[in-house]
């Protein structure tokens, strides 16, 4: 099972603008995060978190990965980071448990193999994007925060169509927690 995780403000930008090492939300954008204040508790946010952080294996987009400092090679609990990338410079290599990959569907198997029984989180836009459209992507649980950023980084710009299906839907303090399903 490979699912994004993604928090979006309502008019569908998962960034504010200008989003760069050291503003790596843009803009504005740190709202969007403010739901996992709720990640410690009994709620629907710390269950999503849960779920989240007991996946086997990570994609991510090479811009998410940077952006986030990479992570220091551990995203959580030493799980196989995949990144998603266009150019893998082997001057540069990843930290820890991170490898690149140019291509999606190898980045795919190998992050599937990697989890074992477990499911593949994904994050960013272009991985999401890349995913789709190679039909590899299973899942998409969409953290959506009643805030209108304006302008900033979508998650879904421009790209092929898709049918979903929604088979969960959990409000919390802040934020609507949808999950869908990608219909084949």
């Amino acid at each position: 099972m490979i699912r994004l995780y993604m928090t979006m403000s309502l008019d569908g930008f998962v960034a504010g603008p200008d989003d760069r090492p050291g503003q790596e939300l843009g803009r504005g954008g740190g709202r969007l995060f403010d739901w996992l204040d709720d990640r410690h508790g009994d709620g629907p946010s710390a269950q999503v978190v849960r779920e989240a952080t007991a996946t086997g294996a990570l994609i991510s987009g090479r811009r998410t990965f940077e952006l986030a400092g990479r992570w220091g090679g551990d995203h959580h609990d030493g799980v196989p980071i995949h990144v998603l990338t266009h150019h893998v410079d082997p001057a540069d290599p990843p930290p820890g448990h991170a490898r690149y990959f140019t291509d999606v569907v190898a980045c795919a198997e190998e992050a599937c193999a990697a989890a074992g029984d477990r499911g593949v989180m994904v994050h960013g836009a272009g991985a999401a994007q890349a995913l789709l459209e190679a039909g590899l992507l299973d899942e998409l649980e969409i953290h959506l925060v009643p805030v209108l950023l304006g302008a900033g980084r979508r998650l879904f710009a421009e790209g092929e169509p898709a049918e979903l299906d929604l088979v969960r839907q959990l409000p919390d303090r802040g934020v609507l927690h949808l999950r869908y399903a990608v219909r084949r």
